[in-house]
């Protein structure tokens, strides 16, 4: 019992600390209230990644040595305790991994050294990561505010394969040798733009906040946008549902692939064999927006995929409507988004041929589904706001990262406004009229 009031009075005496270091970071004001929500069923992830195998030769296949990974989120939401998820999911062997610290990021590879804590799990300060399997850190008593940018600073004590990651972070990671995970800055850091064994940061709401997950391929991971910035449309819906709002705000959770195709694996196991894992095993998830179809449409015949068939409409709307229905399954809506326009995508490299003339039918199919079938709960039309008016297969100039395939930040912004608000905002299953 002594130990435990210490553990309290300490908590008390740190978290006006974080808080306030929080609010440097990130100004927005969050409340606490308990609204409908029952205060010990609270938690709820504020930031995701989805794990993947390490697959991809750009990304670092080992660390030789012992290493401290250094990696900034973005929250969307606040509370008053926060979890770590970590993850080894795609690994063939355990992980050593610890101490493992979390703070204010200061920008860059530096911390708010006064908000800097020791997460633990069991009440250990390192853990084993088994092979195939995530793991939750204990809850950890700290104020953190919506918009807040977070370190999660975490040491590998012995040289380690890297099997799980998530390939395309847009979000520097800083890697420095030894342990470093409570220093005020990384000495030498090398910088990835991966992430490594971190799937998400869980805060204890205490009242009535739900969550969206953006579900889909490159162009919800945000390729092309700009880097440790947060321009992805998912972070710019965030900010158009969370700034300003009076309510708790909306928890929005980016679950996306770069390469991810809905009917195969490749870039990330398939949509529909991560769909449990990455959206249905989320809480509070209110509404999916489902952005995925191109890669099965644009990856056979290239050097992606040379010997793949030809993905046709209705394979690809087959794989949509079980997605779909576990969906409904689980008491939640869905928005789907239409396929971009993708002409003359990725000219000049090896993956000539992702655009054809037959693809592009294949879209259009795919898209006038999307809107006319009345399957999802609702519709966002990216393509419409994408795409050029003199040349409806290609995208706006403006929106165009250069490739062809991926917006740029100003793309990110345009489809995050495309979006109904007031679609998402309704609490009841029928408030939207359905």
């Amino acid at each position: 019992m002594q130990n435990r009031s210490l553990t309290r009075l300490l908590a008390r005496a740190v978290a006006p600390l974080f808080a306030i270091a929080t609010m440097l970071a990130a100004p927005a004001s969050f409340s606490h209230d308990r609204g409908d929500r029952d205060p010990s069923d609270g938690w709820l992830s504020t930031w995701t990644a989805s794990a993947d195998r390490n697959n991809n030769i750009t990304t670092p296949q080992n660390f030789n040595a012992a290493t401290t990974i250094r990696q900034i989120v973005h929250t969307s939401v606040g509370g008053n305790q926060v979890r770590v998820r970590l993850t080894n999911e795609f690994g063939l062997s355990p992980v050593t991994v610890g101490p493992v610290h979390i703070a204010v990021s200061a920008g860059g590879s530096k911390i708010y050294p006064n908000t800097d804590r020791t997460l633990t799990f069991g009440g250990k300060t390192s853990v084993t990561l088994y092979a195939g399997a995530p793991i939750l850190s204990d809850p950890l008593d700290i104020t953190v505010g919506p918009f807040a940018n977070l370190a999660i600073s975490l040491f590998l004590p012995q040289a380690t394969k890297l099997e799980t990651v998530h390939q395309l972070a847009v979000q520097n990671a800083y890697v420095s040798s030894g342990d470093n995970t409570a220093s005020p800055d990384q000495p030498s850091p090398k910088t990835y733009t991966n992430r490594f064994y971190l799937s998400g940061v869980l805060v204890n709401t205490r009242g009535r906040t739900d969550a969206i997950v953006a579900f889909g391929d490159s162009i919800t991971d945000g390729f092309s946008s700009t880097v440790d910035a947060n321009r992805r449309w998912p972070d710019n819906l965030s900010q158009r549902l969370n700034n300003g709002q009076s309510h708790h705000g909306t928890a929005i959770l980016n679950e996306a692939i770069s390469g991810n195709r809905v009917l195969s694996d490749g870039a990330g196991i398939s949509a529909l064999a991560r769909y449990d894992r990455d959206v249905l095993s989320q809480q509070g998830v209110k509404w999916v927006i489902m952005l995925e179809g191109i890669n099965d449409i644009g990856w056979p015949g290239t050097a992606l995929d040379p010997s793949a068939p030809q993905a046709t409409a209705e394979d690809i709307i087959d794989g949509y409507k079980q997605i779909i229905a576990r969906t409904h399954l689980r008491g939640i809506r869905i928005m789907g988004g239409t396929l971009t326009p993708f002409r003359n995508a990725l000219q000049g490299t090896p993956n000539v041929g992702y655009y054809t003339a037959q693809k592009e039918s294949v879209r259009q199919a795919v898209n006038a589904w999307i809107r006319n079938s009345h399957a999802f709960d609702a519709v966002v039309d990216f393509d419409a706001v994408i795409r050029d008016p003199a040349q409806p297969t290609s995208m706006q100039t403006q929106y165009d990262s250069g490739d062809h395939l991926h917006p740029n930040d100003a793309g990110y912004v345009a489809m995050a406004n495309a979006i109904d608000l007031s679609i998402l905002r309704s609490r009841d299953r029928d408030d939207d009229g359905r």
